[in-house]
């Protein structure tokens, strides 16, 4: 094939044109991205009772539903929470690969199932199941710099007048308001109710009567009579839209004449729907909006929407109102892709460098240099044809390929530039006769490479996601590669070099010549004495093997490394029962110290209380410390910097749980980088022992030196009330039970009655007691309901109040009682070695009890299983491969047993430096893998074929070793150079960029340093044991 394109130079261009062209295209079609979509699919099924405790929305709702969840496809395991809020979350989770809109409409088609079972308030509030995503990406602060709107008027603006808008917006997956549009609410005086002898239920009837939209119908509607020629529609009656029209409905007339008016005997006024607590940016009030991902949508495509839609809405905010982004996920996503394709040209110009120092010749550079655009754009056709984006993880992949893509060119020029010079053929000639020697080498050496990362493409989970990116990089590269150094490079060689007249030895480059000249006939005569010693060292290669295991033993684990992501979380719990004003000192205090002790590091700090990372309530609360640029910190500056220099002062706050999280590398996993566990009560031993076990566990936890922040991921046990009704003595007073619990209801849950018009905007009309009448259990003595002989009989005289503690949120794992257990990794070590700990901790539980992994933790489990497996496919991929190409058994095990040689050192790199067997690292071992054998086989070739034109085994793996040794050394430096940005890089995406180039750079090493001996004396020993076979 290289002949045909030889004699047609043109044809060969074309195809590489088209090939650019075709790149070209497609890099300003691909999408841009962080990470892929490797989170698993979920759907999450939420609904509200207002005024329920846990556990009566456990029994009545959540159970409800979950009993309904059976028979979904592909479903991997099921959360739930029914939270003392009057909130049940179900958070369904499937495999990867999961149609998430098939799994949405099962979903919904079970919850149909279910609705007639549950309450007619959950029916009326309605039953919701969205697609979920488990972390925001955005968060927007709206607030007023002066002071002088209320938090609850920005928050009623924000949802009238902008959260629809913002929910609109292609991408946007759903949006959380951190408060609540207003309402009409209706705050009633028992005493009131009293001296009127009113029952709850007489004003929420005037309320629905009088505040109604009524059809009135028209004049002259059709059939009309015989000259009718008006048509007017009438308006009956229309909703209410003022505090002083409900002020002003009647609830009685007496026969006197006078009125009694809703206002007598309630203060009514607009205010929130549900009182939470309060939002702060920077000190000021105000209230906030969180953006979590659609399924499938782009971060950076849909952070660009949502900021041209605020910046076209600013117009028309009210006076003083503004906004500024609490939390943005997408300037680590440019940084971090800008790092790496910086990266990438740093790579291009190091390989660049390395090429003109061995080829000491422009022309003979400029060859492979040409190759680089044209694999690179191919490799961007083919991305954006299999439906790819451009993200960290394939701009990895091109990073990778740089050093692999100009080896078939270096070995092509190198090898006709040797045949000119020693055989004195002109470059032509050169061409032909190489192509015919070393294509073999070529094909066998991109075989190789492409069986190695071939399987790992069919991998599951979020694993195989990550993996089937460098996969496709990688093997389309090497394809490509191969294509152009067949096509396009021998043409270069026939029209580009030139013969050799100079005398290498003079000059800019002779003293290096001389040098390497030197280093060759050192390399030489080692070898001879290394094949003298097989057996020594063939006992220190044992060593080097039982090193590897070793290393592989004490290399900790982990999923993916820690980034510094530009931001922090704060969780912040107090006991059950705190009050908004206890909750909000202890927020003041950490808001300050983020905005004082750190503000050299700190940009903006959003403080939300009600609305925590575990739990919600008037006892939670979070706090985002936006970070400056990276830019703009220096030394002790870093998010794991500040993070523990805060963990250490926040400890010492009375009263407060509160715990400083780094996010996790890819925001859909989690909101912290650490663990997550949960402990369920398989033999259905109940609460309390299911909370002693958990109360053990983490005991337990706290002795354990890899384990830190070990803690229960929600809320205490707390004082609560049950009421009980006396039938008899209330059927005695002329009161039935549903009377009672109507009032009770209505009185401290509150009502929702109906809707009124504000602003043309549809709001809720609520019916509650005043604040100041439930302040304690004692308030019951306070309330009156109208019996059927018209008297008010005291509710404390049939209700009687009893208290009990109880939890105020209850979980459930895949139907069954649970707690979840969070933490992390303490200083030093991994999420892998805390999780086996755990798990250690775990095993001495009392019968009954069992854990399970969710999240990022269920991911990295099922990562390390996988691991093994991927490492055994690939050698056993790339050895039936050499032996198709070579037919021959015994060529590739003398291949592969050069691996290990690349293997040792990116095992010591990684634990040198202190990372982790993580993803990144098991992508490392694998390029070690193909990068290993491709070395080998350029010396095995050679051998094999100097062996068969009659010289013995060891003067055949000698001169193989010393003819190939320059390329051999000219493309490993090629490729170990190209990843040293990568090995250095710091800033955005650094965790993951100096994972993979440690791991890959340490391995390179070692495979050339150490290869170059291995590699024959592995041919001349493989050889004589299977002498007696063809080889």
């Amino acid at each position: 094939m290289a002949a045909f394109f030889i004699n047609r130079p043109v044809f060969a261009w074309v195809i590489a044109i088209i090939i650019m062209l075709s790149g070209g295209l497609a890099l300003n079609k691909l999408p841009v991205e962080h990470y892929p979509d490797i989170a698993l699919p979920q759907i999450s099924v939420s609904a509200q009772y207002p005024g329920a405790s846990a556990s009566i929305i456990d029994q009545s709702v959540t159970q409800i539903i979950e009993q309904q969840i059976k028979g979904l496809d592909n479903l991997l395991y099921m959360n739930s929470t029914s939270s003392s809020s009057g909130e049940s979350e179900i958070l369904l989770t499937f495999n990867a690969g999961t149609d998430i809109d098939i799994a949405q409409v099962q979903v919904q088609n079970k919850l149909q199932q279910a609705m007639s079972q549950l309450p007619d308030v959950v029916q009326k509030q309605g039953v919701q199941a969205l697609k979920a995503v488990e972390n925001s990406f955005m968060t927007v602060a709206f607030y007023d710099e002066s002071d002088t709107m209320r938090g609850n008027d920005i928050s009623d603006y924000v949802a009238s007048s902008l959260v629809d808008a913002l929910s609109r917006i292609q991408g946007v997956g759903s949006v959380t308001l951190y408060g609540y549009q207003n309402a009409m609410r209706i705050w009633c005086y028992p005493d009131k109710m009293l001296q009127y002898k009113l029952n709850p239920k007489d004003v929420i009837t005037a309320v629905q009567e009088q505040n109604a939209q009524v059809a009135g119908g028209q004049t002259g509607a059709a059939p009309a009579p015989p000259g009718q020629e008006v048509c007017i529609t009438i308006n009956a009656s229309s909703s209410l839209e003022t505090v002083k029209e409900f002020e002003n409905i009647i609830l009685k007339v007496r026969e006197d004449g006078s009125v009694l008016y809703l206002k007598d005997v309630a203060r009514i006024e607009l205010n929130e729907e549900q009182f939470m607590g309060g939002t702060w940016f920077n000190g000021h009030m105000g209230t906030g909006v969180a953006f979590k991902l659609a399924s499938g949508a782009n971060v950076l495509e849909t952070t660009k929407a949502i900021k041209a839609e605020l910046a076209s809405l600013v117009r028309f905010f009210p006076p003083g109102l503004t906004y500024a982004f609490a939390d943005d996920r997408a300037p680590i996503v440019e940084k971090s892709i800008a790092s790496v394709a910086r990266t990438l040209f740093e790579a291009i110009a190091l390989v660049v460098v390395i090429m003109f120092l061995f080829m000491q010749s422009l022309r003979a550079t400029v060859i492979p240099a040409i190759t680089v655009p044209v694999v690179l754009l191919g490799v961007l056709a083919i991305l954006y044809a299999a439906g790819f984006s451009i993200n960290t993880l394939t701009l990895f992949g091109m990073v990778l390929a740089i050093g692999l893509l100009v080896d078939d060119a270096i070995i092509v020029v190198e090898n006709v530039e040797r045949l000119m010079r020693d055989e004195k053929l002109s470059p032509r000639e050169a061409a032909f006769k190489s192509m015919r020697q070393i294509t073999g080498a070529l094909i066998g050496v991109a075989v190789v490479i492409s069986a190695v990362f071939v399987p790992m493409a069919f991998m599951s989970g979020s694993t195989g996601a990550i993996f089937r990116q460098f996969s496709i990089t990688i093997v389309s590269s090497m394809t490509l590669s191969i294509i152009i150094a067949i096509i396009l490079t021998p043409v270069l060689c026939a029209t580009i070099l030139r013969p050799l007249n100079h005398d290498p030895y003079e000059g800019l480059f002779g003293k290096f010549n001389r040098g390497f000249d030197s280093l060759i006939r050192s390399y030489t005569a080692q070898l001879r004495g290394f094949l003298k010693k097989i057996s020594l060292w063939g006992a220190a290669f044992a060593l080097l093997i039982a090193v590897c295991g070793v290393l592989f033993m004490f290399l900790p684990s982990s999923f993916l490394p820690d980034e510094d992501q530009g931001t922090l979380y704060v969780d912040v719990q107090l006991p059950p029962g705190a009050t908004i004003e206890r909750t909000k000192k202890v927020v003041e205090e950490i808001d300050t110290y983020f905005r004082t002790v750190e503000k050299d590091s700190i940009q903006s700090v959003m403080s939300v209380i009600g609305w925590g990372f575990s739990s919600t309530g008037q006892n939670s609360a979070m706090v985002m410390p936006l970070l400056r640029d990276w830019s703009e910190r220096g030394k002790g500056q870093s998010s794991f910097d500040i993070m523990e220099r805060a963990s250490a002062r926040f400890a010492s706050i009375p009263d407060a749980s509160v715990f400083v999280m780094i996010p996790p590398a890819k925001m859909e996993l989690g909101t912290s980088s650490g663990f997550e566990m949960q402990l369920t009560d398989r033999a259905g031993q109940g609460h309390e022992a299911l909370f002693k076990a958990r109360d053990m566990l983490l005991g337990k936890a706290k002795e354990a030196a890899s384990v830190t922040d070990a803690r229960y991921s929600g809320m205490e046990d707390t004082e609560q009330y049950d009421l009980s009704i006396d039938i008899a003595k209330a059927g005695a007073f002329g009161l039935t039970k549903g009377d009672i619990n109507g009032a009770i209801s209505a009185y401290w849950a509150g009502e929702d009655i109906n809707n009124f018009s504000d602003h043309g905007r549809t709001k809720k009309v609520y019916f509650q007691a005043d604040p100041a009448f439930r302040t304690n259990i004692n308030d019951f003595s306070k309330y009156y309901i109208r019996n059927s002989h018209d008297e008010m009989v005291p509710l404390s005289s049939v209700v009687k109040a009893q208290s009990i503690v109880a939890s105020p949120s209850l979980t459930r794992y895949q139907g069954i009682p649970s707690v979840k257990i969070e933490g992390s990794a303490s200083q030093g070590k991994s999420s892998g070695q805390a999780m086996r700990e755990m798990e250690q901790c775990a095993s001495s539980l009392p019968s009954g009890f069992d854990t399970a992994w969710t999240g990022q933790s269920y991911q990295e489990q099922t990562s390390s299983n996988q691991a093994p497996m991927l490492y055994a496919i690939s050698i056993i991929f790339v050895f039936l491969s050499l032996a198709a190409l070579y037919e021959s058994w015994t060529i590739p095990l003398a291949v592969l047993l050069a691996v290990p040689t690349g293997i040792v050192g990116a095992l010591g790199g990684a634990y040198l430096r202190g990372m982790n067997n993580d993803l990144y690292f098991q992508i490392a071992i694998l390029t070690i893998i193909g990068l290993s054998a491709k070395n080998a086989i350029l010396i095995v070739e050679f051998a094999r074929a100097l062996h068969k034109s009659g010289k013995d085994l060891v003067s055949a793996a000698v001169e193989a070793a010393r003819l190939r040794l320059r390329p051999i050394l000219m493309t490993s430096l090629c490729f170990i150079l190209g990843v040293v940005p990568l090995t250095i890089s710091s800033g955005a995406g650094a965790g993951a960029q100096n994972a993979l180039g440690t791991a890959v750079m340490a391995g390179m090493l070692t495979a050339t340093g150490l290869g170059i001996y291995y590699t024959p004396l592995f041919f001349v020993l493989v050889m004589r044991i299977f002498a007696h076979k063809k080889p």
